[in-house]
């Protein structure tokens, strides 16, 4: 079967871009972040957390998100790719499973007791591409505004590009923003990550190009700038912490609307009361079937219904608690 990704992607290449093709990844790669925390919280009958989830039990909310065959793509760590792929999870489905090829150091914030993400961001790659458990894969880098580390991070993912070549695999491409505070004024990080980025890519060949491009929300004319700068490239945003449901599909409005094509929610739905009920409110909005205020009320009314009890009251989950996005709601009217 073919994955709604591959048709997705190839109609984004030929300009066809069109309501509906915006597409959704649910990113439960969080194993490589560190440990029990990782994995987030176990949710009793009614929803209510009752403490941190097992692997057994992460695994089945990846499988019962699979099943459901709404998200475009589904990334995992490798070992979960693996296990996924060998049990056939994927078949009979047009989700497109990946896995994570490297995290930088940065994002190694659940390992309890430590301080890892409090230094500037090291590279640091622990899956065996000889050994893919998928076709796609996904490779991160922080720029942190220091030669050294941002040398030592493009000479580790120029020796990625040639294994991914050499494995066969197709990568996209994750850029954080600087972990290091104050490595870049508030007013320029935006630009200092989209001049990062389109530095790198002039360098790049089509063979050895990200299938699309995975940054922060660094507010609508940031993102603007970089979709338009090349319209050849496919940008989405990444998730962040999480937070308000409405911050969760203010998110996908705001940055569809201003370039974005994909969103890769990893927290954002790792928490949610129910979430399989927040991706197809998700693909609502996403769709434009559903304006973000209208999915917060709909997916409390869906909680409601089927006996969960809401980790927040709907007024409190309808309010937009990041600054990034209060801005451009405010601008839009909503």
């Amino acid at each position: 079967m073919t994955t709604r990704f591959a048709q997705k992607i190839a109609r984004l290449a030929a300009g066809a871009y069109r309501t509906g093709d915006y597409m959704i990844a649910d990113a439960k790669d969080t194993e490589v972040t560190g440990g029990v925390p990782a994995l987030g919280l176990h949710r009793d009958a009614q929803g209510r957390p009752v403490g941190p989830r097992t692997r057994p039990q992460f695994l089945d909310q990846v499988r019962k998100v699979i099943a459901q065959d709404v998200v475009d793509i589904m990334l995992t760590a490798a070992g979960t790719a693996e296990l996924l792929r060998d049990e056939g999870v994927f078949a009979g489905t047009a989700i497109e499973p990946a896995f994570r090829a490297n995290e930088t150091t940065c994002v190694w914030g659940n390992v309890r007791g430590a301080a890892y993400n409090t230094a500037p961001s090291h590279p640091y790659r622990g899956a065996n591409l000889d050994m893919a458990p998928a076709k796609l894969c996904l490779y991160s880098i922080t720029f942190v505004n220091d030669t050294q580390h941002d040398l030592r991070a493009l000479d580790a993912y120029a020796a990625f590009r040639r294994q991914a070549q050499a494995a066969g695999v197709q990568h996209f491409l994750e850029v954080f923003n600087p972990n290091v505070p104050g490595a870049v004024a508030d007013a320029d990080l935006g630009a200092f990550v989209n001049d990062n980025i389109i530095r790198l890519m002039a360098s790049l060949t089509h063979a050895e190009r990200p299938a699309f491009l995975k940054v922060a929300y660094n507010g609508p004319e940031a993102l603007a700038e970089l979709c338009r700068h090349d319209p050849t490239t496919v940008v989405g945003v990444l998730g962040g912490a999480g937070a308000t449901h409405r911050d969760t599909f203010e998110l996908i409005a705001q940055s569809e609307r201003h370039g974005a094509r994909l969103a890769l929610f990893g927290r954002k739905i790792n928490q949610a009361e129910c979430q399989t009920t927040l991706i197809r409110w998700m693909r609502l909005v996403a769709d434009r079937k559903a304006t973000a205020s209208q999915a917060v009320a709909g997916y409390h009314d869906d909680l409601r219904q089927a006996g969960l009890t809401p980790d927040r009251s709907l007024s409190e989950d309808s309010r937009i608690t990041s600054q990034v996005l209060r801005f451009d709601a405010a601008e839009a009217g909503v």
